[in-house]
């Protein structure tokens, strides 16, 4: 390899690291004083307060044109195949081109890490996820993995139709996923997305029941990508800042002939509590209350997707009796994991729009970052 394309190679990898481990000085949505909900969040506030969790980020800023990346999140540190997770999805508007989500539904159970990415890298994530399940240690005779995978459009901000995400750009996110702080707003699967009309991203966000509730943990990562008014604490915001969808229509009374549409959000729900895979299933059906607090409609042409995955009561690949012992919630138990998951969806939008800034990408577009002292001085006026 020639020295040219030697230092050409470190500078790109040099970029994509940089920009994967960014921080910003930009407050989380609880910094303005805002505190969504009822239920206290956990020390960190991010999915990865569900023990064992862990999240990784590759993000892509390159040229003018390439905005884009991949987020990956393990519901453990282990072999998830040979240790798979109880699970369940639920398709909220399915104008989408998630993977993966079928066999969830039909077994309850995880067995790949969670990719979120754009939606034509979907097919690359897969690859990329397939071949880290198979290189894992004890793999070697596997012949089927449900890699699961979903995606949001980020095509306004980044060249989507150059497919810059590669098979080692997943590799990557998923091997430098670890436990701890969550990076937010335009990192990874976010980096190019745009919410709301202000530049969206990765949010997250959690809430620890109190003890005489089981003192269960519920995590929440999304990829916020979608449209509609946004609502802020009980505060139109949208309306107030002159930002929302059909503004133009509203004002002039006009109806358009079409209207572009913005989509999707993807959202993956992690918890502690010992809840099976129908459990699962009804807490991602949760999941679009918590957009709806936000202001959105979940307009025909976006996808919005919720994947739910408890880390208790693992299933082995290879069991050595015919049953398994598990404990499980009752369902008269299971309500306040409800509240969680729409109180921790809400608030992880509201971080996803508050962390992400400005961002300049394919043809010269521009979406500015969320306006907090605008909000701040909304909420002041509310206050009075």
């Amino acid at each position: 390899m020639s020295d040219a394309r030697l230092a050409l190679l470190l500078s790109l990898a040099l970029c994509c690291a940089s920009v994967n481990a960014q921080s910003t000085d930009r407050p989380r949505i609880r910094d303005l004083g805002i505190s969504p909900g009822i239920f206290a969040p956990g020390a960190l506030n991010a999915i990865t307060d569900v023990a064992g969790v862990r999240v990784g980020h590759q993000t892509l800023v390159r040229d003018d044109s390439v905005r884009t990346g991949v987020t990956a999140i393990l519901p453990h540190g282990g072999n998830l195949f040979q240790e798979k997770v109880p699970a369940g999805m639920h398709a909220a508007n399915a104008f989408g081109k998630a993977a993966g989500l079928l066999q969830i539904e039909e077994l309850g159970l995880i067995e790949s890490p969670i990719v979120l990415t754009n939606t034509l890298a979907v097919g690359t994530a897969i690859e990329g996820t397939v071949a880290y399940t198979l290189d894992q240690p004890g793999n070697e005779r596997i012949q089927s993995v449900n890699a699961v995978v979903g995606e949001t459009n980020d095509g306004y901000l980044n060249d989507i139709r150059g497919r810059h995400v590669t098979v080692e750009d997943v590799r990557a996110a998923i091997d430098s996923a670890s436990t701890g702080p969550v990076a937010e707003g335009n990192v990874g699967a976010g980096t190019g997305t745009v919410c709301f009309g202000w530049k969206g991203g990765i949010g997250t966000s959690s809430r620890v029941l109190p003890a005489s509730l089981g003192g269960y943990t519920v995590g929440v990562l999304v990829q916020s990508n979608y449209d509609g008014v946004l609502v802020i604490d009980g505060v139109r915001v949208g309306e107030h800042l002159g930002q929302y969808t059909y503004r133009d229509d509203v004002a002039g009374g006009i109806a358009q002939k079409a209207h572009p549409e913005q989509g999707s959000v993807m959202i993956v729900i992690a918890t502690d509590a010992p809840v099976d895979a129908r459990t699962l299933e009804r807490m991602a059906r949760r999941a679009p209350l918590g957009l709806a607090r936000t202001g959105s409609f979940m307009s025909n042409g976006s996808g919005d997707f919720a994947i739910a995955f408890s880390t208790q009561n693992r299933v082995p690949y290879s069991p050595t009796s015919r049953t398994q012992p598990a404990e499980y919630l009752h369902n008269d138990s299971v309500s306040p994991l409800f509240l969680a998951v729409v109180e921790a969806v809400e608030e992880a939008v509201y971080n996803s729009l508050t962390r992400a800034e400005s961002m300049t990408g394919h043809l010269g577009h521009r979406v500015e970052a969320f306006d907090v002292e605008a909000l701040r001085a909304l909420l002041g006026k509310r206050g009075n």
